[in-house]
């Protein structure tokens, strides 16, 4: 498809009256996915995304003013089921533990024909999953599944099954997934529709690869049908009687014993291998107690409160990230070296003050502070350059001379020597942030 012009169109055209039922009784979903109002809805949602362009390249930015020249001939062929899906474009992503995770780029008309499609199934889906799941629901967050698992620990289930699911939404059989969406959607099309997505196919170096299995991650339907299918799993470990957590494909059981979790772990693998017909990555699930396993970045401490504390890899992470961004044979202006940080910290520490350990953030903070003094002991390359900048300061001129005449490395100097100088409030100055008053400042709303 070649998109039009620049123009701008109002969206997708009310040409069509909106149908409420159709002859023989048959529930008219389809209609209510492509009633206006949804359909500008997920026009919004999938501009407000971006994202890069499917196999046709077209932009987000091109998908407007093509809905408003073609957008009644589109609806006419869905109504119709003469609609086809493009093939997804594969992309493929590092994994930071090694390997690679594929990820299936929808075409943008495909993508907002998706959304609403995924608009219409939420509400006929979601208020029927399991209250342990949480991955990719309405008004559900990773938080409330990790407070969840947290009292799980509380209540003396210490040991967890931590189960990893290969490659779920590579392996998902369609047939199936495709029987339990027709358990609670009556409309053929809308039927018709899904399993036209389900086997677009896979552009791969310029051929189209059919897909036999699987919903590509990458569209917006594909969180959906994998809680679709997995659901089916939340409901045996309801049935008997487990303390669980399941955030999209990675799902924790709770125990009591190691020896519990033996027996849990074989019984729970027979059932996905022959109930769901999908693999547990054995690499990756593990029995161990629940303090040194990680769920969503967090773990616990030890003890009964079982307090939230962020995981040694997540921890990991984000000094890996600072210390790029504070590379000291990076040439940059300390502005834009405090602006990145910022960007970055904010979003982090958004979602990582659920921990209740302030005392590692104010490490992090001091770590931190102490790599920028590095950065900038190293732009100061002369001693005379040294000397004026640190008289700025109002360093006392005999200080002054000691300190810039000092042939210690980058790191030694930014300890203490310049600590005293260059500390919190130097910082605010220069416009850093706090990670430690944004933390404290989150805990207290929430």
């Amino acid at each position: 498809m070649t998109p039009p012009g620049p123009q701008r169109g109002p969206g997708p055209s009310a040409a069509q009256p909106t149908e409420t039922a159709r002859e023989g009784g048959e529930v008219a979903l389809l209609e209510q996915v492509l009633e206006r109002e949804n359909m500008l809805r997920a026009l919004q949602r999938v501009e407000r995304n971006g994202g890069a362009p499917g196999v046709d390249a077209m932009t987000v930015e091109h998908l407007r003013p093509f809905l408003h020249t073609h957008w009644t001939s589109i609806r006419a062929d869905v109504l119709e089921g003469r609609y086809q899906p493009q093939p997804v474009r594969r992309v493929e992503i590092p994994k930071p533990d090694g390997g690679v995770r594929l990820l299936g780029i929808p075409t943008v008309l495909d993508r907002f024909i998706q959304q609403a499609l995924l608009y219409v199934l939420t509400p006929i889906f979601d208020p029927h999953f399991s209250d342990a799941s949480y991955g990719y629901r309405p008004k559900r967050r990773a938080h409330d599944a990790v407070r969840r698992a947290r009292a799980c620990v509380q209540e003396g289930y210490a040991w967890v099954v931590d189960l990893d699911l290969e490659r779920c939404f590579d392996r998902v059989n369609h047939d199936m997934l495709m029987a339990r969406v027709a358990r609670r959607v009556q409309d053929k099309r809308v039927l018709k529709l899904l399993r036209a997505y389900l086997n677009a196919g896979v552009m791969i170096n310029g051929v189209v690869v059919e897909t036999v299995e699987g919903t590509p991650q990458g569209g917006p339907l594909s969180p959906l049908l994998a809680n679709i299918m997995l659901d089916d799993l939340d409901r045996e470990l309801e049935r008997r009687g487990h303390r669980f957590v399941r955030y999209a494909d990675d799902c924790n059981i709770y125990v009591r014993t190691p020896r519990a979790g033996e027996r849990v772990l074989a019984s729970v693998k027979r059932f996905i291998e022959r109930g769901l017909k999908l693999r547990v990555n054995e690499d990756k699930s593990a029995i161990d107690r629940a303090i040194r396993r990680a769920i969503l970045g967090f773990t616990f401490l030890p003890g009964h409160a079982a307090k939230i504390r962020i995981a040694p890899e997540a921890l990991q992470k984000v000094k890996r990230t600072i210390r790029r961004l504070t590379r000291r044979s990076r040439s940059q202006r300390m502005s834009k070296r405090v602006q990145a940080l910022n960007e970055y910290l904010g979003g982090w520490i958004s979602y990582f003050a659920l921990a209740e350990t302030p005392s590692v953030i104010e490490e992090l903070e001091e770590g931190l502070r102490r790599r920028l003094r590095a950065c900038l002991w190293r732009q100061w390359r002369t001693v005379r350059t040294r000397y004026r900048h640190l008289r700025k300061l109002g360093v006392p001129s005999r200080d002054t001379a000691m300190i810039a005449r000092v042939s210690w490395g980058p790191w030694r100097m930014a300890g203490k020597s310049l600590g005293r100088w260059l500390g919190t409030a130097f910082w605010t100055r220069q416009g850093l942030e706090s990670v430690t008053k944004q933390y404290h400042r989150l805990r207290a709303a929430w």
